[in-house]
């Protein structure tokens, strides 16, 4: 699948604004921008399996598609949510279980770039990733 393979952060865009209206403390948004993250993405049909290595932590996450699971940020930060297809995107819908609000999320592949958009409180971010 597009998704497939291991994928090395390339640069930001709006990410401090983003984690600060997250929330996240000034010394953790800027350790967060330098987190030399790394994602490997397996699909095999609606079932994914995700790991993320980063300065901070290594995590391995599995979802299917349409199912509702738990995840926590890096700074902590506990949601509940699912990720749907639409089309060529992944699109994540998560709530904040200690607030209520909904943090946005979509994958896409660009050219040959994985992008990552993070939409929370009107804040818009992406990141971007390129196969490593």
């Amino acid at each position: 699948m597009a998704f497939d393979g291991t994928w090395k952060i390339d640069r930001n865009e709006n990410y401090e604004k983003f984690m600060e209206a997250m929330g996240v403390g000034m010394m953790k948004r800027k350790l967060g921008a330098h987190d030399n993250l790394k994602i490997t993405i397996q699909q095999t049909g609606d079932k994914f399996n995700v790991k993320e290595a980063s300065n901070f932590r290594n995590i391995e996450i599995e979802f299917t598609l349409g199912v509702n699971f738990e995840y926590s940020l890096a700074d902590g930060t506990e949601l509940s949510g699912a990720w749907t297809l639409e089309g060529n995107k992944l699109v994540g819908t998560f709530t904040r279980k200690d607030n209520g609000k909904v943090l946005k999320a979509t994958r896409e592949i660009v050219g040959d770039e994985l992008v990552q958009t993070y939409v929370y409180e009107g804040v818009e971010s992406k990141r971007f990733f390129k196969r490593g």
